[in-house]
């Protein structure tokens, strides 16, 4: 019964845990950064403003990787600590089983 509860609030305790902190002071963006900050804003505009009705396969695939590139850089340059779902469950047995 202990173990449930343990696990139980373990469980509870990780839904609330936030890697990355919002307004870290720490963490400002170098000049270099802020350009490509400001230039990646400006293409999505420009994306968002597209008509993607009157586009063929190709130039939609296109579109679609370019933004999942910028998408991966905008995650590097954030530095944050991700953890997915099945390290979690691994960190979760090894508790279990160390305890």
């Amino acid at each position: 019964m202990k173990k449930i509860l343990t696990i139980l609030a373990l469980f509870l305790s990780v839904q609330f845990v936030n890697a990355t902190p919002k307004n870290d002071p720490k963490q400002e963006l170098t000049e270099a950064q802020q350009i490509r900050a400001t230039e990646m804003k400006e293409r999505l505009e420009e994306i968002k403003a597209m008509d993607f009705k009157s586009m063929s396969k190709e130039e939609i695939k296109t579109i679609k990787t370019e933004m999942k590139e910028m998408k991966e850089e905008a995650k590097k340059a954030s530095n944050g600590v991700y953890l997915s779902l099945g390290a979690i469950i691994i960190i979760v047995l090894l508790l279990i089983l160390l305890t």
